[in-house]
């Protein structure tokens, strides 16, 4: 894990907020996989954090919470970064040991193991490779979607599988949108970002030259319709900006643009919807 993907100088995601259909369940399940510290708990909600301090996802039962639509826009799969390449050998043994059906591919620029919560929420586990072994080809990355040496991973040096290590944090997020060119236009002309690789109906999209921060894909189909209100699924994402007039730039251009958005109550963040209709918190 290199920290100038996630510092203070670039703009990148840092928070999840999911709707679930059973929060004692589903919270139960999250503590098992990575055994967060429980920041806060109320009859509906639960925020966890990696580091005891800074929230990472966020539980919210809804008291008319429906079940997961499939084929609509939303989330594909929130990331969870681990700092080592033995944390994600570690998480692979107590995958395998207690026989959680997972999938798990090499992207060049990563490791990846992938899973699926109680409610069909895609959970993507990932270690980085170095960037300086990264290859681009001017301002595109090469990714791939190879089969992960498991057995090769497994290899590396590692203790026991203890939880999330408290440096995890949201490498990025994967969104099912309805308009790749729309959706394009919206996160790199008004939210900053730059495309840095592309695949068949999907984008991948950062800021300081990280792999992605973000990725949008039209896998559920052009014209995708979002999720009815309180389905679990993608309640909103969080991305952190460098300074505050950058919030209010954006504000700024999506008020010319006659776009809808909201200032959070304290003033200091700002929660907009894609054109996909994927909610977003913008903070700093």
């Amino acid at each position: 894990m290199e920290a100038k993907f996630f510092d203070h100088s670039v703009a990148h995601v840092n928070e999840v907020s999911i709707y679930v259909t059973n929060l004692e369940y589903s919270l139960a399940f999250y503590q098992y996989l990575f055994d967060f510290s429980l920041l806060e708990k109320s009859q509906h909600q639960a925020v966890l954090s990696a580091n005891g301090a800074t929230p990472i996802l966020t539980l919210e039962q809804p008291e008319f919470v429906l079940s997961k639509q499939q084929g609509r826009t939303g989330l594909y799969h929130f990331a969870i970064l681990l700092p080592n390449r033995s944390d994600l050998a570690s998480f692979l043994q107590f995958c395998l040991e207690e026989q959680i059906p997972f999938g798990a591919s090499d992207h060049h620029v990563s490791e990846a193991i992938y899973l699926t919560d109680p409610d069909g929420n895609g959970i993507e586990v990932y270690r980085d490779r170095p960037s300086s072994r990264w290859k681009w080809d001017d301002d595109q990355v090469m990714m791939t979607t190879l089969r992960l040496d498991t057995a090769g991973l497994l290899t590396e040096p590692s203790s026991n599988w203890e939880g999330a290590p408290k440096e995890s944090l949201i490498g990025h997020v994967h969104l099912h949108v309805n308009n790749l060119e729309q959706a394009k236009a919206f996160y790199v002309k008004i939210l900053g970002f730059t495309e840095v690789a592309h695949y068949p109906g999907a984008l991948f999209l950062s800021t300081g030259d990280y792999h992605h921060h973000i990725a949008i894909n039209v896998w559920n189909g052009e014209n995708a319709l979002p999720p009815e209100k309180y389905s679990a699924g993608l309640k909103y994402f969080s991305i952190a900006f460098p300074k505050a007039q950058a919030i209010d730039l954006i504000h700024d251009q999506l008020k010319k643009k006659g776009w809808h958005a909201i200032r959070a109550k304290d003033g200091e963040g700002l929660y907009v919807d894609d054109p996909s209709g994927n909610k977003i918190f913008l903070s700093v």
